[in-house]
């Protein structure tokens, strides 16, 4: 199923405004050698809820920070929904997900510098969680 045009631009506005929240929360709590990027919002047909993936550097972080940032979940929608108040009726739910494609594209580079093909051994890579 397509997104509406509306989600769409719902979507890049909370992406937008996540972006800041992020990066201020990030700064404020003295992580500064951590870059966090918010790759991805998909937001639901009925704009109930915004599914946020964030890319992490470095990756050994993520899911430490995946966790602190479902943690805080009530926080950052409050500070998004102050900054879309003008735009949005109603703050859709967040749901933070670990954006882990980079590292993934990363392992495929590694096993075929190394000679080996990953399509005709799949085992060469780890399989990738939905969390």
């Amino acid at each position: 199923m397509t997104e509406s045009n509306r989600q769409k631009k719902i979507a890049g506005v909370l992406q937008n405004d996540l972006a800041k929240v992020l990066q201020e929360l990030l700064r404020s709590s003295g992580q500064l050698n951590t870059i966090l990027t918010v790759s991805k919002v998909t937001v639901t047909a009925d704009l109930s809820i915004a599914k946020a993936y964030v890319s992490v550097f470095p990756p050994q972080k993520a899911n430490d920070l995946i966790k602190e940032l479902k943690e805080l979940t009530p926080k950052i929608k409050h500070e998004v929904a102050q900054l879309t108040k003008h735009q949005l009726r109603k703050m859709p739910d967040l749901i933070f997900y670990n954006d882990d494609t980079m590292e993934y594209i990363e392992n495929i580079e590694k096993a075929v510098k190394k000679g080996e093909n990953p399509i005709d051994n799949p085992d060469l890579l780890d399989k990738r969680k939905k969390s």
